[in-house]
């Protein structure tokens, strides 16, 4: 039982620690603050973590009945665990003083000090460094959230919160290092990755594809899987799609003309991939669907993501709508793979990621392959492998040093039961509860041990 007392004990020394570390002064101060972009700054922050609650509707609404409540938590859990992690010294390997290109120093930002309210010249010219630190922190939060989907209904929660610390730690932090550090490897080399196509996207895609791999298939019949709640996933969509604004156009780290480009272009590829997948799945024979079409706009969200700033609003809706053909393909062939990627997190994120990330090569303005040059676009192909092959066999070994720790699968009973109740003691309807009646305070109890009035 002590044991279980050990991470509120770690958490309150961490806090009282951190209340006794004096903030230092912000490294390189910039110019001065520019109060338009710190009031688009401020909102687009806003705007980036709800989405985390967006993904959690998306999500929650495509699994079982009896696992909507442990799969909305654990996007929820995301937002503070990892806002902690952000602040110790997440913010710092990602962002901090470069080490050989491929991780920060996590002694430069140690809980915040010297992230303070003036300018950055590097990373925040016109905004205080403690915006675009908290910034940044909500691309860091959605992450890890983004690879749930992939072992929905079977992962032990306290196994998946050590794993996500591991992976902002060792993967989600040098890649967000390598790609939008000014000494960054991959920056060094021209890969352009606008809003984290690499960094998020194609991260969590293969990282999700490692997870179902180490944990294997579902107990239960996965032919046979219904959503739960086609509303939520309507629901969540309208979410993503409306935070996504400032996941993208907030990547502008400004009010400027390439925000607004941004946000054209990031509305314009998810259009085009709603009504793609909507189209191809009639081509198919199949009747178009509330979720096909929720799933499509996701996707060419996902594949504009790392050229939203750099192509024209033109060349998001072929990203956008040939994005969305790509990852059909890839959930045709999954059904091949005997992989049990439940909510189809690499088919979206990790393919979709891969498609805009080469598509990004291909049509940046001046840059791209479409313009002449070929640099950029080996450059993208090169960084693919690079970041896919990281990322992939990175979150393999953490998910086997995760089940090694603490046992990642929940016992078949437990499975069966769901993870509402088998984790978390709750569930979304009463009726979900065999032998189990609510009480006055709202929690269940065995029938017969309430008091009747």
């Amino acid at each position: 039982m002590r044991s279980k007392f050990i991470p509120m004990v770690l958490l309150l020394f961490v806090a009282a620690f951190a209340a006794l570390t004096e903030t230092g002064e912000a490294v390189k101060p910039g110019g001065p603050i520019n109060s338009g972009d710190v009031a688009w700054m401020l909102s687009a922050t806003a705007l980036v973590l709800f989405m985390t609650p967006g993904l959690a509707f998306f999500y929650g609404g495509m699994v079982r009945a009896k696992n909507v409540i442990s799969t909305m938590l654990q996007s929820f859990v995301s937002m503070g665990l990892i806002s902690l992690l952000w602040v110790v010294v997440a913010f710092s390997l990602a962002f901090g003083d470069s080490i050989g290109g491929v991780i920060g120093d996590p002694r430069t930002f140690f809980m915040f000090k010297g992230v303070t309210g003036a300018t950055h010249t590097d990373l925040s010219p016109t905004i205080p460094f403690l915006l675009f630190a908290l910034f940044q922190l909500k691309f860091a939060v959605i992450t890890p959230a983004l690879i749930t989907g992939a072992f929905a209904e079977r992962v032990k929660f306290t196994s998946y919160m050590l794993f996500i610390t591991l992976f902002m730690l060792f993967i989600y932090a040098p890649l967000a290092h390598m790609t939008w550090h000014p000494q960054g490897l991959l920056k060094g080399l021209g890969v352009l990755d606008f809003a984290g196509g690499t960094v998020v996207h194609m991260s969590a895609g293969f990282a999700a594809l490692a997870g179902a791999m180490v944990l294997g298939k579902r107990k239960l019949d996965s032919d046979t899987h219904q959503p739960a709640n086609i509303p939520f996933i309507l629901l969540g969509t309208g979410m993503l799609w409306f935070g996504w604004f400032g996941f993208n156009a907030g990547s502008a780290v400004a009010a400027n003309e390439q925000a607004s480009l941004a946000l054209a272009t990031t509305n314009t590829a998810s259009a085009a991939a709603a009504l793609s997948w909507i189209f191809f799945d009639m081509m198919r024979g199949r009747k178009p669907s509330a979720m096909g079409a929720c799933i499509g706009a996701v996707v060419g969200l996902v594949a504009i993501t790392p050229a939203a700033g750099f192509v024209s609003v033109g060349a998001s809706l072929f990203i956008g709508a040939f994005a969305a053909i790509v990852s059909q393909v890839a959930l045709a062939l999954k059904t091949r793979s005997g992989v049990d990627d439940t909510l189809d997190v690499f088919a979206c994120h990790g393919i979709g990621g891969v498609t805009g990330m080469l598509l990004t090569g291909v049509f940046a303005k001046d840059v791209g392959l479409v313009f002449g040059p070929t640099k950029t676009f080996l450059m993208h192909v090169a960084a693919m492998a690079i970041v896919a092959t990281f990322a992939f066999v990175g979150s393999y070994i953490l998910f086997k040093i995760t089940d090694w720790l603490i046992p990642l699968r929940v016992s078949d009973r437990e499975e069966k039961d769901g993870l509402d109740l088998s984790q978390h003691g709750e569930s979304l309807y009463v009726d979900e509860r065999p032998g189990f009646e609510p009480s006055d305070s709202g929690t269940f109890i065995p029938i017969g041990r309430g008091v009747t009035a």
